[in-house]
């Protein structure tokens, strides 16, 4: 019988040069030459540190400080080489993910039907996700967050939380799954791969920190005092009353200090609070869901992130990168839901003009984010199912119950 890794390792084989294939489909994919907003932005952190100027301190950084390693690193390359090599370091993070969640079904008894559609999914998916999938940086946590998944599925739990605190430090939004992960470990486990979060997360972060504590607030203010992002769960809906003409919305260009397009206004801004507070309670749910049947991790891990997405305040496009490791856990339906709402989202991506102007994309903006408010509440549903292995050996632990109860209610009749 062959092992879930030796599996999962021939199946990534098998799907790598498919995986080439749909990256260099979209424009700005593998290689072809156009690049982004964001890898050029990238680009300029990398060469600016190098030059000798820091982060934070000299030049203003809007992403959080685990991920400037991955900034600096192709600017060690020869001039021109930057674009190329930040594609394969992304590249190989998707490769990655592939064998870890192959690696995952198979422990788990799938049959290689179902492995094969899950690798063919994640390796097809970037034809879907279109110019972000090697163009920001989003593969990078992904990563790091299914590591970390595995690593607790397989005992690992220190190793499961040091992942989790880069993963953390690079993008912020992981933190959300560390609640998940100290449930799985226990008490005692749990303040141990606490401390090593903390760890991990202050090696990354605190040295920029301490170089400039205001230029590090700075980038975290701008992030969590955006406006309504013109993308999100509540502007598709204000946007979509506009052209309905019961309400008269407006996008707004901000320069300063991150580049955005968020509505504005007194409505707009209580939305944005009020969806906020609906993405925390989502992702509260799936924690309570978690600590009531402790089963179906990943499963928990997948609702835990789409909750955070259906109803965040900024929701751009590469965030849903985030999710693709997690969707093959949901099954077919999963997969499905998951797909159109990247379809729906490709629809409008060269068309922002339209979209800002409160044109026709904003119909299939709010079914984006209605179909993803309906992957949500599907994975939570899962999650609160029991797996089959439990529900059958729940089942055989009664039979045997009922059987030892049996017979010691014929041996009482006998005596």
């Amino acid at each position: 019988m062959r092992s879930p890794s030796g599996v999962a390792l021939r199946v990534t084989a098998l799907a790598t040069p498919l995986l080439l294939g749909a990256l260099a489909v979209p424009s700005g994919g593998l290689f072809r030459g156009a690049k982004f907003r964001d890898l050029h932005l990238y680009r300029e952190y990398g060469d600016a540190l190098l030059d000798g100027r820091l982060p934070y301190r000299d030049v203003f950084v809007e992403y959080p400080p685990g991920a400037l390693p991955l900034f600096a690193a192709p600017s060690l390359a020869p001039g021109g080489w930057y674009d190329p090599l930040f594609k394969v370091l992304m590249t190989l993070c998707a490769v990655g993910t592939i064998y870890l969640v192959v690696l995952l079904l198979a422990r788990h008894g799938a049959a290689v039907p179902e492995l094969a559609a899950a690798a063919a999914f994640l390796a097809l998916v970037p034809i879907a996700i279109g110019p972000v999938s090697l163009n920001t940086y989003d593969a990078l946590p992904a990563l790091l967050t299914v590591g970390a998944l595995a690593a607790l599925l397989y005992g690992r739990g220190t190793l499961a939380l040091g992942l989790l605190g880069a993963a953390f430090a690079v993008k912020l939004y992981a933190l959300v799954l560390v609640p998940l992960a100290l449930l799985r470990l226990g008490r005692v486990a749990a303040w141990r791969g606490l401390a090593v979060f903390a760890g991990v997360a202050v090696v990354l972060v605190v040295p920029w920190v301490a170089l400039s504590p205001h230029g590090v607030w700075e980038s975290v203010r701008a992030q969590l005092g955006r406006g309504l992002h013109s993308e999100s769960l509540g502007a598709s809906v204000l946007l979509a009353g506009d052209r309905l003409g019961t309400y008269d919305a407006h996008v707004v260009k901000r320069l300063h200090p991150a580049a955005t397009r968020d509505l504005t206004g007194g409505l707009p801004d209580a939305l944005g609070y009020a969806t906020s507070v609906l993405g925390l309670l989502a992702v509260a749910a799936v924690w309570f869901v978690y600590y009531r049947r402790r089963d179906r991790l990943e499963l928990a891990f997948a609702a835990a992130i789409a909750g955070l997405l259906a109803f965040a305040k900024v929701l751009s496009p590469q965030y849903l990168v985030w999710l693709i490791p997690f969707v093959p856990f949901g099954g077919v339906a999963a997969g499905a839901l998951f797909v159109a709402a990247l379809a729906l989202a490709q629809s409008w991506y060269f068309h922002y003009r339209q979209l800002w102007a409160i044109g026709w994309p904003v119909w299939p903006l709010l079914a984006r984010n209605v179909l993803l408010v309906g992957l949500y509440m599907f994975l939570l549903w899962k999650t609160s199912t029991p797996s089959r292995e439990k529900t059958s050996f729940q089942s055989g632990l009664w039979r045997r119950r009922t059987s030892a109860a049996a017979a010691g209610s014929g041996a009482e009749r006998s005596a």
